[in-house]
This record gives structure tokens, C-alpha cells and sequence, in this order.
């Protein structure tokens, strides 16, 4: 058998890094703002990210991110006057209604209901103190170094702050929540509790998800303290924005801007990479490799690197769309996507045809004598 080489791991080069062009024409009414790229945690656009502010109910972010985590989000709650016991906005929660650790969620999301957010700290920290501990904790474990809750709801205090950039960080986190994101992307939400329950309609006070096309969330808030706060996150194709501005007297038209810049220098397109000189090693057939092929077509980010991670060898049998490996999609050291790879063709058992031996004297003679002592 003719002997190939076992491809372990083997590095294509698809694309040269992207450059990002200089934002220094991109101006935004905030004190403070960040525009991140989810796929590979690029800062495309920063104003004072790092600044420490108010956040306002752009806080009620984290608040929602443990809600949904938390191990019973169906649980029903019973409400009680200590829990609603918040000034501010409201998801019309009044004592003794049942309502769900979800629909609070909602409640937050759409409507930023301090009463909502209250409830939860209630039921998850069993006091707004306690919770803060674990929101702090959360906020520790995403990386946000310059963040430090105090409130569930983002009601203004002087220990109550955090950055763009790190409002960004823990965006991102809650954005890999695929029910988080279907939460914070929806315009209305009709919903059903109270005491008794009766069907209720929400609506979401993020005005993106109407005027910017490809919004898909997150967050409003506003405090005197804190001004205008805005957390928004749209998808093109196969990249995913986050933007974030602390007060800002023009957000809606700030996130418009910083959001077409990001989509006009991250590029989406089709993810790749050229298998046609590569193959895997395969045992016991006798074919001695198999072609190879990307198991399926997926949109990301144009400029990335490709790294295959393939088997070092296969054992027939092999069939066709079997998989053999994976192309890793990597830019900025992160990894952005990864595809299964498959073989392109079959590889079956060696058949191997043995000769038949003659039978040797004492076998024939042996025959013979049964023959004769067993005949009739």
C-alpha cells in the first residue's frame, strides 16, 4: 500500500486579517460609547469606553441574563407589597398577582419594569442586597472589571456603575442566550398574569427594532443621573453588532451611525477553504485516502483565517458525508465558527481473495478411508 502522510492539523490561510479603517470621522453625542463585533470581540468605534457612569435600566440587562438562568424559570410567584415596593417605571404588577421568573423577563425587557426586576432580586437574592452579590459575581466571571451593581433594576446610586465596554462584554454574553435574544427582539409580547390571570400586551420601548432594520434588541434606560442609555445589537448576515452609548442626548441617531459604520467594514460572506489537495489516511481499504469537503455552507465574517483539524486516519469502512475532521474560522485569535468536515467519497473493506490450497496426501487418503468405512 502506498504510503501517505496522516494529516493531523493543517493551517489554510484564507484571508488576510481585516484592517479596520480609522473611525475618527464618527462622531456620537454620548459621553461614553463602544461598538463591539460579537464574532470576533473587535472595538470598532470607542468614546471613552472605559469611563465609569450610571448605566441606568440598561442594568436590568444582567438582571434578565440570571433570571433566565436561574434553575426554575417557570417558577410562579405569588407577588407581595415588598416586592413591587419600587418608584419608577412599572409591568403593572400589583400584590398577590402569579407571574412567572419569564414573564418578569419580559416585564424588563420590553417594558423595564422596576417592579419586575425587583421581584426577581426578591426571589433569586431574597433581598436586593444579596442579589447585587451575585450580579457582581456574574459581572466578575464576564470580565467586567470596571462594573459594580447595586441595584436589579438601575435606579441611581453612588456605587452603581459600569462602562460601555463592559456593558458591551456582558451583551455579548447574553446575546450566546438564545431565549434572552428572542425576548429582547420582539416588539410586543402579549403575556398572561395577574390575580386571576388575564391577557396582557407588552410593548418594547427600544424605537431600533422599528426604524433600524436589522435591530435585534437590547436595552433602554433613562435617570436624571444618568441621561439617555442605550444597549443595541443588530445582525447582517453573519455578524452580529453591539452598541452601547451612556448618556446620550441623541442615542437613536448615535446607534444608527456607529451600527452602518460597523456593517461597512465588517464584511460577511461565505465561509471556505480549499480541501481539493488535502485527504485523510484510510486503513484497510483499497483506496489509500479519501477526498474532503466543508459539511455545509455558513454566512460569517469575510476576513478570518481557516484552520483544519482532521483525523490522522480513518478505518474502512468510510462513507460518503462521514466526518473526518473540522475547519475552525479564527480572527483576532478568537474563534468565530466552526464546520464539520466530511469525506467526498466512499472507501470500502479491502477484499482480499485467498488462493485455495491443495489437499495434501494424508487429507486425500484420510477421505478415501472414510469414504470407504461409511459407504453403503
Amino acid at each position: 500500500m502506498k504510503k501517505i502522510i496522516s494529516v493531523m492539523t493543517v493551517a489554510v490561510m484564507i484571508a488576510l486579517t481585516a484592517v479596520i479603517p480609522s473611525a475618527s470621522g464618527l462622531s456620537v453625542s454620548a459621553e461614553s460609547a463602544v461598538l463591539m463585533c460579537i464574532e470576533n470581540g473587535a472595538i470598532l468605534f470607542d468614546k471613552d469606553a472605559d469611563k465609569r457612569l450610571s448605566m441606568a435600566s440598561t442594568t436590568k440587562i444582567m438582571t434578565s441574563l440570571l433570571a433566565l438562568e436561574y434553575a426554575q424559570p417557570e417558577k410562579e410567584i405569588i407577588v407581595t407589597d415588598e416586592m413591587i415596593s419600587v418608584e419608577g417605571t412599572s409591568m403593572g404588577l400589583v400584590a398577590g398577582d402569579s407571574v412567572s421568573l419569564r414573564e418578569l423577563v419580559y416585564g424588563m425587557l420590553l417594558q423595564s419594569g422596576n417592579d419586575a426586576a425587583n421581584t426577581v432580586a426578591t426571589v433569586i437574592g431574597g433581598s436586593e442586597e444579596r442579589f447585587a452579590e451575585i450580579m457582581n459575581a456574574r459581572a466578575n466571571e464576564i470580565g467586567m472589571v470596571n462594573t459594580h451593581f447595586v441595584t436589579s433594576s438601575g435606579l441611581d446610586d453612588d456605587e452603581h456603575y459600569s462602562t460601555a465596554y463592559d456593558m458591551a462584554l456582558l451583551t455579548a454574553e447574553c446575546l450566546h442566550n438564545p431565549e434572552f435574544v428572542s425576548i429582547c427582539s420582539q416588539k410586543t409580547a402579549k403575556l398572561t398574569y395577574g390575580n386571576p390571570p388575564y391577557l396582557r400586551t407588552l410593548t418594547n420601548h427600544n424605537r431600533l427594532l422599528w426604524s433600524y432594520p436589522d435591530a435585534i434588541g437590547v436595552k433602554t434606560g433613562f435617570t436624571k443621573k444618568s441621561g439617555r442609555c442605550l444597549v443595541s445589537a443588530a445582525k447582517r448576515g453573519g455578524i452580529t453588532l453591539v452598541a452601547v452609548t451612556l448618556n446620550a442626548p441623541d442615542d437613536w441617531a448615535d446607534h444608527k451611525k456607529m451600527l452602518d459604520y460597523g456593517f461597512s467594514v465588517c464584511k460577511s460572506g461565505l465561509l471556505q477553504s480549499d480541501l481539493s489537495g488535502i485527504r485523510v489516511n484510510v486503513c484497510g481499504s483499497d483506496k489509500t485516502s479519501v477526498a474532503l469537503r466543508l459539511s455545509q455552507e455558513k454566512q460569517g465574517l469575510a476576513d478570518c483565517d481557516c484552520i483544519l483539524l482532521l483525523k490522522p486516519m480513518a478505518y474502512a469502512p468510510v462513507s460518503e458525508g462521514d466526518i473526518l475532521g473540522k475547519a475552525v474560522f479564527v480572527s483576532d485569535e478568537k474563534t468565530v465558527a466552526e464546520i464539520p468536515i466530511e469525506a467526498n467519497e466512499d472507501a470500502e473493506y479491502l477484499q482480499i481473495q485467498s488462493a485455495k490450497n491443495e489437499k495434501s496426501f494424508f487429507t486425500r487418503l484420510y477421505e478415501k478411508i472414510k469414504e470407504f468405512l461409511f459407504q453403503r
